[in-house]
């Protein structure tokens, strides 16, 4: 009995094993499928905005940086930043066309009102004026370093509340 009772538990083993083993290579195989579906959606590699390359997020950031603090505050850009930054925005932004919301007749480097920073703005054909996070869009490009990315918890440590109003027509704060 002792021999016949030996081979029995052993094949349950193995078919538990091997059903283990099945499933394991299940779960794996789905995890990879998620890892493979979130690199598929974070570009790598060159981007093109406007007529320029840009190798990395780095560039892309540095670009839109020194931009930023380069120009004149209220001032018009010119008609190739103006590219850039509708590029920027169009392929950067998480709603574009909410944002964009018609013809933009202009962009400018402005004092943000909130935080006392350089900040881009938006102007639009019936001058309402929108200001945008030129880090934001470049992170929703190419990823950046995430010492460099937006901490979405900020506002809330500083007591400020997030969403709010359009940003427009004096119905709430400026969205970002």
């Amino acid at each position: 009995m002792a021999e016949t009772a030996s081979p029995e538990p052993e094949i349950v083993a193995d078919e538990t094993i091997q059903k283990r083993g099945r499933e394991d290579d299940l779960k794996t195989v789905s995890k990879k499928q998620k890892v493979d579906a979130e690199e598929e959606k974070k570009p790598s590699g060159p981007v093109k905005l406007g007529n320029k390359t840009f190798g990395s997020s780095l560039e892309l950031f540095d670009y839109f940086n020194t931009f930023l603090h380069a120009w004149g505050l209220n001032l018009d850009v010119n008609k190739y930043e103006h590219t850039m930054l509708l590029e920027l925005l169009r392929k950067g932004h998480p709603e574009p066309n909410e944002k964009i919301a018609g013809e933009i007749s202009a962009f400018q480097v402005r004092k943000h009102p909130t935080w006392k920073s350089k900040c881009f703005f938006l102007i639009r054909g019936d001058e309402s004026a929108d200001d945008f996070s030129f880090r934001k869009c470049v992170d929703h490009i190419l990823p950046l370093p995430e010492a460099m990315q937006v901490k979405h918890d900020a506002n809330r440590a500083l007591g400020k509340r997030g969403g709010g109003g359009k940003g427009r027509g004096g119905k709430g704060k400026v969205k970002t």
